[in-house]
């Protein structure tokens, strides 16, 4: 079937086009990584979004079909972690209606094994599973939960035998923490259709006890692959890639690395957020959002017309670049927690 031209996108003061758009559906998750949850701020005793003030699946369906309208082509499910929200596969089904888009969804793949296949028949394209490590000690010290590790390979295993690949597998790494997991995880994967992918840690919200001492470069993580698995750059698939390409020369597989700390590609960002209760944001690294909910669930004043040209509007005044212009006193800014937003 001929695909559909997409929309002209809006350009924002950078000249950046909007392509992506990261729905958040649920603040909860069953983790509490150090780098996002921490369990001495996310607690027994933390307060998450009541169910009112979540979006509804109707509500994040009109304002997705809005976002595509203004040139949106790929869209993301993403959290706190997205598969504890009730029926997901319902919202994965509506969103899947809208012609022309890249459907996906990120996990730390704890429940993935028992959705794969609902979420493949309700239309979802891909997923990306977190891994943080492969020895069982370092990855229940990181999710903080005690979800062993086999857990997660079972839904990455699930998910390849249902057709929701190629899968990604991201990886945070931490200095002291969990360098080590870097060839364990090349070891394990390459020979795999799957990609595993190098996060640097990043200063995301104001709670994971950010330290630039704990950041492992991407050169270094390339670095130390290359050595044992030599490598090969590849070019980007689409303008705006996140993520940097490489291959091994023996042909095995593909890695990637993704340098939001040392080598930021704000330059080319064209992604927004929306948070579980209708937030926009027009930065992972933001301090506040925009209202959308409000906008939505205004009877009088809501229409087609009006939701588009307030996205117009907020992208178009978007300059957001955090990660070009980081410093030691912006790094300390309270900034929106990334388990309201999603990654």
């Amino acid at each position: 079937m001929t695909k559909l031209k997409h929309p002209p996108s809006i350009i924002d003061k950078l000249g950046r086009p909007l392509r992506d758009l990261r729905i958040s559906v649920t603040d909860r998750c069953n983790f509490r990584c150090t780098y996002c949850m921490p369990r001495e701020i996310f607690g027994s005793e933390y307060v998450f979004l009541p169910h009112k003030e979540i979006l509804s699946f109707e509500e994040i369906t009109l304002i997705a079909k809005s976002f595509v309208a203004n040139g949106v082509q790929k869209i993301r499910l993403t959290g706190g972690e997205p598969l504890l929200r009730r029926d997901l596969d319902r919202l994965v089904a509506q969103l899947a209606t809208i012609p022309n888009i890249d459907l996906s969804l990120t996990t730390n793949g704890s429940l993935l094994a028992k959705r794969a296949q609902s979420l493949k028949d309700a239309g979802l394209q891909r997923v990306t599973v977190s891994l943080d490590a492969l020895d069982e000690p370092t990855f229940k010290r990181m999710n903080d939960a005690d979800y062993p590790v086999s857990r997660v390979l079972e839904g990455i295993e699930a998910a390849d035998a249902v057709g929701l690949g190629p899968i990604k597998v991201n990886a945070v790494i931490q200095r002291g923490v969990n360098e080590h997991a870097i060839l364990e995880l090349v070891q394990h994967f390459r020979g795999s259709p799957h990609i595993v992918r190098f996060i640097e840690f990043m200063d995301v919200g104001s709670t994971n006890g950010w330290n630039l001492e704990q950041v492992v470069p991407s050169q270094e993580v390339i670095n130390r692959i290359s050595d044992q698995f030599p490598l090969e750059s590849l070019q980007p698939l689409y303008q705006g890639e996140v993520a940097q390409r490489w291959r091994y020369k023996d042909g095995s597989g593909e890695v990637g690395v993704i340098s939001s700390v040392t080598q930021a590609f704000c330059s080319t960002c064209s992604r927004l957020r929306l948070s579980t209760d209708g937030h926009l944001f027009t930065c992972l690294f933001a301090q506040q959002g925009h209202d959308m909910r409000t906008l939505l669930r205004d009877p009088l004043n809501i229409s087609e017309e009006a939701l588009s040209n307030w996205i117009q509007q907020k992208w178009s005044q978007r300059e957001d670049r955090y990660s070009e212009i980081r410093t030691t006193d912006t790094a300390r800014q309270k900034k929106i927690e990334m388990s309201y937003i999603g990654g």
